[in-house]
């Protein structure tokens, strides 16, 4: 397929800014792929299509607050740090992104909060992007965390932090009720419409919760700038799928009942981890798995998606699950219905 069929006229005014009040009181398209019946509901209804047997595998990475403010060496001029992915745990070596670019260089010292952190630029590796060193002394992981939770700012994605600012609530609110393992820069967003008590619900139904975990990067982000999809290249990001996950899994498609992926970064995981038969596999490692059409899936037969802006791999992967024509028309009847895109958006269920 070729990047310019995912181009859409998308209305500012439809990217969420904030997350609807409840989490689980956002507005739910429902998509029947058999049918092509599209319904209008509640995100907690979702408990009415499901039942005995049906798996839920959630993504439970946890988001760090990756952005950073400090300053340089001598200079005292002001920079943003955006941590993407730890390169080394013992050497605190990191893959960033800074601004402004041009200023910082190899060999610069970069101070952070009143020089309780410390950083030094030791290369470059894009035009933004650059490798530093944390000096720190302590051995333990838990406490570099500490600092990075106390100096940082939640990392909301460009296309919200460029309309207004990060606030306190988004610490909260920009994480799942899931989140466990710390290592993404971004919320897997259907994620964020669960609560305790929707989880609860779901289970007294027979629903069994299965859990992932993928360290969501901005490459999920990164736009798509070749026509042709085949010649896109992916980052790489880290995940992990447990054996008792596989095993939940399996036995669902055993039983026939339904596999449901919640989110498009959990979909990247599973099809990294199919067995030559056809079963989900306990593994883990890196993935750069970028799904479009043609594309068969292995494990799914349902997903919860938020609505993804114009030519996003989020939304050529939907597209690929659901169906082209199916999904793009589900799209125009969002932005006509005035559907909240991204990730403090609303959500879709493809059944």
């Amino acid at each position: 397929m070729k990047l310019s069929e995912f181009r859409f006229d998308l209305p500012d005014s439809l990217i969420a800014l904030y997350p609807s009040p409840n989490r689980d009181e956002s507005r739910l398209m429902v998509v029947h792929r058999d049918t092509g019946q599209i319904e209008h509901r509640i995100f907690k209804d979702i408990v009415e299509y499901f039942g005995e047997g049906d798996v839920f595998v959630v993504n439970d990475t946890k988001v760090f607050p990756a952005r950073l403010y400090g300053s340089k060496e001598k200079t005292g001029a002001k920079i943003e740090v955006f941590l993407l992915r730890e390169l080394n745990a013992d050497q605190h070596l990191w893959d960033v992104l800074v601004d402004p670019a041009r200023k910082i260089r190899v060999g610069n010292k970069l101070f952070f909060g009143n020089g309780e952190l410390v950083a030094e630029v030791i290369d470059n590796t894009t035009s933004r992007g650059r490798t530093i060193r944390f000096l720190f002394d302590k051995d333990d992981k838990d406490s570099f965390y500490k600092i990075i939770d106390q100096l940082g700012e939640t990392p909301l994605p460009k296309n919200i932090h460029a309309l207004r600012q990060t606030e306190p609530e988004d610490r909260e609110r920009f994480q799942t009720i899931f989140a466990k393992h710390i290592g993404a820069v971004a919320a897997p967003a259907a994620g964020l419409h669960f609560t305790k008590q929707l989880v609860k619900r779901l289970e007294i139904e027979g629903v069994t919760m299965a859990y992932i975990t993928l360290h969501i990067g901005l490459g999920t982000f990164r736009s798509v700038d070749v026509e042709d999809l085949t010649k896109h290249k992916a980052d790489s990001e880290n995940f992990n799928v447990p054996e008792v996950t596989a095993n939940l899994v399996n036995q669902a498609l055993e039983n026939r009942k339904r596999v449901v992926a919640v989110g498009a970064t959990t979909v990247k995981a599973l099809e990294s981890s199919v067995s030559a038969q056809g079963w989900l596999k306990p593994n883990q490692g890196w993935t750069d798995r970028f799904i479009f059409a043609p594309y068969e899936f292995k494990i799914l037969n349902g997903l919860i998606t938020n609505f993804h802006l114009p030519e996003s791999t989020l939304l050529m992967t939907t597209c690929t699950f659901g169906g082209y024509d199916l999904i793009m028309n589900a799209y125009e009847v969002a932005i006509k219905e005035k559907y909240r895109f991204f990730s403090y958006g609303d959500a879709m269920l493809i059944i």
